[in-house]
């Protein structure tokens, strides 16, 4: 039986969703709740990676079990056997042909900047803070230049193993202020290494009159690391949804 899981979780403490050996990772923690659950060792399989201290509100992952534990149930079981800060929000059975990796469609990630004179003492854990007043309308006004289907290679990190095409397609990217919290919605048919984190710093650059809109636009079109925005911080990335 193949059993899909919907998972909530804060990645404070993590290395990141996939196993490594340089740290505790959210992977890990299910694949030992998977192990006293069912007794053999478990391997779980993600919609994809989320860095160390990345959130997720909807990662997917399924495994394969020959088990009596209706597939329904295993929210339950598992959520009993996991720490506060994994929460699995649903389980449900999966046909064979599922495959929470190569069968996701697209993703939607947002990202939480907290926009204020000083940091707050409980959401550093859950915004990049910047201090200096930003202008959503020049944001909003940068986004546009995302949106649709580009080359992102400047908007991938150094160091990505990447071995296709760095051609991806966004759907949308919409930026609101809800007072002193800005939110970056980015969906698309998928990511490179770190580049919602980029498009995010490039749109706080954009914010602070670093960037003119237009040449986010170039840097896009430049193919050039150099010309985009720095990476934001991974504390306030969160996987908000995967689309099958």
């Amino acid at each position: 039986m193949r059993i899909a899981l919907i998972i909530e979780y804060d990645g404070t403490n993590y290395c990141g969703w996939q196993i490594q050996k340089n740290g505790v990772s959210v992977q890990q923690k299910l694949e030992e709740a998977l192990k006293k659950a069912l007794g053999v060792k478990t391997a779980v399989v993600g919609a994809g990676r989320t860095d160390a201290r990345v959130h997720a509100l909807g990662q997917v992952a399924h495994f394969d079990a020959d088990t009596d534990i209706p597939a329904d149930k295993f929210f339950y079981v598992l959520n009993t056997l996991l720490p506060d800060d994994i929460r699995i929000k649903k389980s449900f059975e999966a046909g064979e042909g599922f495959h929470a990796r190569f069968g996701a469609k697209g993703k939607h990630y947002r990202y939480v900047i907290r926009n204020a004179r000083e940091k707050g003492a409980i959401d550093r854990l859950y915004t990049m803070f910047v201090p200096v007043p930003l202008d959503v309308e020049k944001m909003k006004q940068a986004a546009t230049f995302i949106e649709g289907e580009h080359d992102f290679a400047a908007f991938c990190a150094a160091g990505s193993d990447l071995k296709g095409t760095t051609v991806r397609t966004v759907y949308s990217v919409t930026v609101a202020r809800d007072g002193d919290y800005i939110t970056i919605d980015v969906k698309g048919n998928g990511f490179l290494y770190n580049m919602v984190r980029i498009i995010a710093g490039t749109l706080v650059a954009a914010g602070k009159g670093k960037l003119a809109p237009e040449e986010v636009g170039a840097a896009i079109a430049a193919k050039d690391r150099t010309l985009a925005g720095a990476t934001a911080q991974a504390q306030g990335l969160f996987l908000v949804e995967v689309y099958y």
